[in-house]
C-alpha cells in the first residue's frame, strides 16, 4: 500500500503543504511556486504537539528533523477540514544522509495515521520535473536561484541590524517590504537578470544601511549545524530570537554556502573517488554562475557600514588541516569551514546546533571543536543537541553560560 501520485488535475484543486524553514527564503520560494500555478502553504504549526505527532509515527532513533517534519505534516492534517484537497511537498538532497529516506517514512506515517489518500511530492534536483503532475519551468527554477541570493542578502543584513535598531521592528518591516517587492517583480518576470539583481541588491544594502542603529559592544554569536536545525525555528526552539533577546548579535551562514558545498563536492567526488566526470563539469559551470551572483551581493554590502560575508572560494579552504574534503555526509567539511569562517570574521562565540540522531554532523561539528580551539584559542563554542528528550531549559542554560563567557570578554575589551 502506498500514497497516490500528484496529478496535473490536482494543481487546481489541491493545496501543497511545505515544512517551515528559513522564513525569508521560503516567503520568496512560496511566491515563485504560486506563480507556477500551484496553491502553496508554508506550515506555521509548531510546539509540543508537533513533536508528539512525530513520536507517534516515526521511530525515535530516526534523526530529529525527520521526526519534526513528519510531525508537522501530520499535526497540520489533523487540524484542517480539507485533507482530501491537500498534497505534501518534501525536499530531498540525496546521498548518504537519512534525509533521502524521509519520503518513505512520511508515506508510512500517512498510512498509519489514516491519511493514505494524501499525495506526497519529492522536490529534488534529479526527479522533480519527472513527476507528471508537478513541473516547474526553467525560468522559475532560475527565479528560485536568484531568490536564494536575495534571501541570503536580506537575512545577512537583517541580522546585522536587528540587534542595534533604534526604532523597534524597523529591520523586520524593511525585510517584509523587500520580500513583497521581490515577489511582485518575479510575478512580472523582473529582478532576474544580472542588471536587475545588481540594482536590487545595491538598493537593499542601501536601505538597510539607512536604518537608524546604535551599534554597541555586544557578543557576536554565529549559528552553525545540521541544515534543518540550523535554519528552522521549529527545530532549534527559536534560537535566533533567544540570542537576540539575550542581547547578542547573531550571524547565520547563508543557504548559498550549502549549495556551493554540494556543487564543489562533484569535483571532490571525481578527484577522490573518480566518480562522474559529467557532474564535475556541470558543477564547475554552476559554480561560475553562482560566483557572479555572490560577487554582486558582496559588492553591494561593501558599500554599507557593515562588513560583508567572505567569498565561498575562501570559505571552502578553511577546513584544510582539520577535516578532509572526502568527509561529506550531512554538512561534512562545510560545517567545519563555517565555524572557522565565523571565528575569522569576529564571531568567536558559536552555537553548533545539531540533532542528536545525526552522527555525521556530530563528527563534523562537535568532533572538530577541540582541533579548532587549538588553532583559535579564543573560540567559545558550545554544541547543543536537539531531540525529543532534550529539555529547552537545559539548552537555554548552556547557551546562557556560553554568552556569559562572551559578555565577560566584551566587558574586559571595553575596560
Amino acid at each position: 500500500m502506498t500514497t497516490p501520485s500528484f496529478t496535473k488535475e490536482m494543481r487546481k484543486t489541491h493545496t501543497i503543504l511545505i515544512p517551515s524553514m528559513l522564513d525569508i527564503h521560503m516567503a520568496l520560494f512560496e511566491g515563485i511556486l504560486k506563480q507556477s500555478g500551484y496553491k502553496i502553504e508554508v506550515m506555521k504549526n509548531e510546539g509540543s504537539r508537533v513533536v508528539e505527532e512525530g513520536l507517534k509515527y516515526v521511530h525515535n532513533d530516526t534523526c530529529y528533523p525527520a521526526l519534526l517534519v513528519i510531525g508537522q505534516f501530520i499535526d497540520n492534517l489533523k487540524h484542517r477540514d480539507d485533507t482530501h484537497q491537500v498534497a505534501l511537498l518534501i525536499t530531498q538532497t540525496g546521498g548518504g544522509c537519512r534525509a533521502s529516506n524521509y519520503i518513505y517514512l512520511l508515506k508510512k506515517a500517512l498510512i498509519k495515521a489514516g491519511f493514505d489518500y494524501v499525495p506526497v511530492l519529492s522536490f529534488n534536483f534529479s526527479t522533480f520535473n519527472k513527476n507528471s503532475g508537478f513541473n516547474i519551468s526553467f525560468k522559475n527554477v532560475l527565479k528560485m536561484v536568484q531568490a536564494m541570493v536575495y534571501g541570503d542578502t536580506l537575512m545577512y543584513l537583517y541580522n546585522k541590524t536587528r540587534s542595534y535598531e533604534i526604532e523597534n521592528n524597523s529591520s523586520k518591516q524593511l525585510t517584509l517590504h523587500w520580500i513583497n517587492k521581490l515577489n511582485k517583480q518575479f510575478s512580472e518576470n523582473k529582478g532576474i537578470n544580472y542588471r536587475d539583481m545588481k540594482k536590487n541588491l545595491e538598493q537593499i544594502a542601501s536601505d538597510f544601511d539607512s536604518i537608524a542603529v546604535n551599534i554597541t559592544n555586544k557578543p557576536k554569536v554565529g549559528i552553525v549545524g545540521e541544515i534543518y536545525i540550523k535554519y528552522a525555528a521549529l527545530g532549534n526552539n527559536h534560537l535566533e530570537e533567544l540570542l537576540v533577546d539575550l542581547d547578542a548579535e547573531i550571524m547565520v551562514p547563508g543557504l548559498s554556502g550549502f549549495i556551493f558545498y554540494c556543487l564543489y563536492n562533484f569535483n571532490y567526488d571525481y578527484k577522490i573517488y573518480k566518480k562522474n566526470k559529467l557532474l564535475k563539469f556541470t558543477g564547475k559551470i554552476l559554480i561560475k554562475y553562482l560566483n557572479r551572483r555572490e560577487t554582486i551581493m558582496i559588492n553591494a554590502i561593501k558599500k554599507t557600514k557593515y562588513e560583508p560575508m567572505q567569498y565561498f572560494e575562501h570559505t571552502k579552504d578553511l577546513s584544510n588541516g582539520i577535516l578532509d574534503y572526502g568527509t561529506k555526509m550531512g554538512e561534512g567539511w562545510l560545517l567545519t569551514a563555517e565555524m572557522v569562517e565565523l571565528i575569522q570574521i569576529g564571531y568567536e562565540n558559536i552555537v553548533c546546533a545539531q540533532p542528536f540522531g545525526c552522527l555525521p554532523n556530530h563528527i563534523c561539528g562537535k568532533g572538530v571543536i577541540k582541533k579548532i580551539k587549538q588553532t583559535y584559542p579564543t573560540a567559545n563554542i558550545v554544541a547543543i543537541d536537539y531531540d525529543p528528550s532534550a529539555t529547552k531549559v537545559n539548552q537555554e542554560n548552556r547557551i546562557k553560560l556560553m554568552l556569559a563567557i562572551a559578555k565577560e570578554k566584551v566587558n574586559k575589551e571595553v575596560c
